[in-house]
């Protein structure tokens, strides 16, 4: 069995008592519009990017960060896609993330801790001298 259920139109109302009702199908008749707000979900979000904000000392130790390899770079825009999961601690500079395909960035800095995911493809750009410690991850490993 089907149900059909129909819902009135703003237009089928051009008479309403209901003052608000009246002043809503006014604007619409102006050529006004009503817009709806549209919210983005983070970068990170939609990239699966998990990243932590300035890492304390007990937990780089916890990682061993201090026994990753590292890696530097000067002002530079590099293409990038991750084979595998990284774990990316950044030691000195700064980066800016553009995902392929997007016209928008995430932006990491000295003292973030930043996961990227396996199979993620972005341009990397560098204003400056940038050094991180990097770890690649197994599926499954936190």
């Amino acid at each position: 069995m089907v149900s059909v259920i129909m819902a009135p139109t703003w237009t089928s109302f051009p008479n309403s008592c209901n003052r608000e009702n009246r002043k809503l199908h006014s604007t619409l008749e102006k050529g006004n519009t009503v817009r709806a707000m549209r919210i983005e979900k983070p970068l990170e979000e939609l990239y699966r990017v998990r990243v932590e904000r300035n890492v304390s000392q007990e937990r780089l130790a916890e990682l061993g960060v201090s026994r990753w390899s590292i890696w530097k770079t000067g002002k530079c825009k590099l293409p990038w896609d991750w084979q595998v999961d990284q774990l990316v601690y950044i030691e000195e500079g700064e980066v800016r993330v553009v995902p392929e395909g997007s016209e928008r960035f995430m932006q990491f800095v000295a003292g973030d801790l930043v996961r990227y995911p396996k199979w993620f493809e972005a341009d990397l750009f560098f204003n400056d001298f940038y050094q991180e410690r990097y770890s690649f991850r197994a599926y499954g490993d936190d």
